[in-house]
């Protein structure tokens, strides 16, 4: 008995965005391409075309769904607290989709990405921060976060890189010339405490709380 094939899914435009959405994450978002998304979806490229405009409104839409795992700050509670879970869901949902950074840092401004701007200049006026502390204390945070997370995208190895850069590492630099360099290096290569502290949350505290200082509070 011949088992009857498996019905094909209907395209619809969140079935394409997921899709294409896992494919900058598994690809590169270099790899997107309408034919790349069609073959993958099991459809011709020009089926794509009744659900999404073109290639630019679903790099638009996928963008949406990276936003929709962050969120702005809280209006509620510390206002330190509130911008910090905020930042860091930012970067979560970068780490997870490490294309997006460099998208998002370009004129394509999404609806979410303007409130979550408009939100956290918001949530410094409302600490107490003047107009002119409110406009640098932005940019730091933001450059910080994106600025992080895209170097942290461009410095993601896999075993075999990290194991190979560890032998130019050692090859390469002398102890007793650079000894500093030396202890940096071992410990990028190495096990230990260190590796469980997460540099971007280190790094956003001490903004803060320079940030919390020029308030004279104390965190």
């Amino acid at each position: 008995m011949v088992k009857a094939s498996q019905p094909r899914l209907s395209l619809t435009r969140d079935r394409i965005l997921f899709a294409a959405l896992d494919l900058a994450d598994t690809d590169g978002v270099e790899a997107l391409t309408m034919r790349r998304l069609g073959d993958n979806l099991g459809f011709e490229a020009m089926s794509l075309y009744h659900h999404v405009s073109n290639k630019d409104d679903v790099l638009d839409g996928i963008l949406d769904l990276v936003l929709d795992e962050t969120h702005p700050p809280s209006d509620d509670g510390d206002w330190m607290a509130s911008i910090r879970a905020s930042a860091i869901s930012v970067h979560r949902a970068l780490q997870r989709h490490r294309w997006a950074g460099a998208i998002l840092d370009t004129a394509r401004l999404r609806p979410a990405r303007l409130r979550y701007m408009d939100t956290l200049l918001g949530r410094l006026r409302a600490a107490g921060f003047s107009p002119v502390t409110s406009f640098h204390a932005y940019h730091v945070l933001d450059g910080f976060i994106f600025g992080f997370s895209r170097w942290e995208a461009d410095h993601t190895y896999s075993e075999d890189q990290t194991s190979a850069m560890a032998e130019v590492f050692s090859a390469t630099i002398d102890a007793d010339t650079y000894p500093h360099l030396m202890e940096h290096g071992e410990q990028h290569f190495s096990d230990g405490p260190h590796q469980d502290v997460s540099a971007f949350d280190f790094g956003l505290d001490l903004i803060l709380k320079g940030l919390a200082d020029t308030l004279g509070e104390r965190p």
